[in-house]
């Protein structure tokens, strides 16, 4: 027997579809009046006026000012990270270890090096005292997650005798700031313009990569692929 649509499901739909996307508004506004103004500069009034909807509507999605600002970094933050993490380049087996570093080390800076997430970790670090648990997901979740996930690249590269590393989360440590400390203080210190383009960032992996493998570099291996 065919089951009966009840006329009520058009109708619910509709609704769960429209609280969808005012929950979209709401979240997009939020985040450029958070980064725009900071938490206790935000106001709930103006977030209300950019997204279109009342307050009312914003306290039906979420339950106050501080669970929406939650929201906000916990989701930036897991967005930055998928996208470091998704596209990595393909791990190579011939060698070719310092290109393929510098590819990682562009990317992982392209990524990071925007001005919403400076403007998210500044804003992080000025509300670590009232918010400390969202200072603890933006570390574990962003360089924590990627030192972790470069130790696992190194391990590859060093079973192939490519590279000599006794500790790969220490060596990965190394290569995360060797890469990220210089751009990501500049741009988190002096503001958005301090970003550097992209010719100027090409040539600080290509550097850090040279750094790195001085360090790193299993010499004999090095020395057969320059014999060929």
């Amino acid at each position: 027997m065919a089951r009966s649509v009840s006329t009520k499901e058009p109708a619910l739909l509709k609704e769960a579809g429209s609280s969808v996307r005012k929950r979209k508004a709401i979240f997009e506004a939020a985040m450029k009046v958070f980064l725009k103004s900071g938490y206790l500069g935000a106001s709930m009034d103006e977030i209300a006026a950019l997204a279109k909807v009342s307050k009312q509507t914003i306290y039906k999605q979420f339950a106050n000012k501080e669970s929406l600002f939650v929201e906000i970094v916990t989701s930036m933050t897991d967005t930055a990270s998928k996208t470091v993490h998704t596209g990595v380049p393909e791990l190579p087996s011939n060698g070719e270890v310092a290109e393929y570093l510098q590819l990682y080390a562009f990317r992982q800076l392209t990524v990071v090096l925007t001005p919403p997430l400076m403007q998210l970790r500044r804003l992080v670090i000025g509300e670590v005292s009232r918010f400390p648990k969202l200072a603890l997901i933006l570390y574990e979740r962003g360089p924590q997650r990627a030192i972790a996930a470069f130790a696992r690249v190194l391990e590859h590269f060093a079973a192939l005798g490519f590279l000599t590393i006794a500790d790969p989360m220490t060596a990965a440590s190394h290569f995360n700031w060797l890469v990220m400390s210089e751009p990501l203080n500049k741009a988190m210190l002096l503001g958005d313009e301090a970003i550097p383009k992209p010719a100027a960032l090409r040539r600080h992996t290509a550097e850090c990569v040279r750094v790195f493998l001085a360090a790193y570099e299993n010499r004999s291996a090095a020395a057969q692929r320059c014999s060929r």
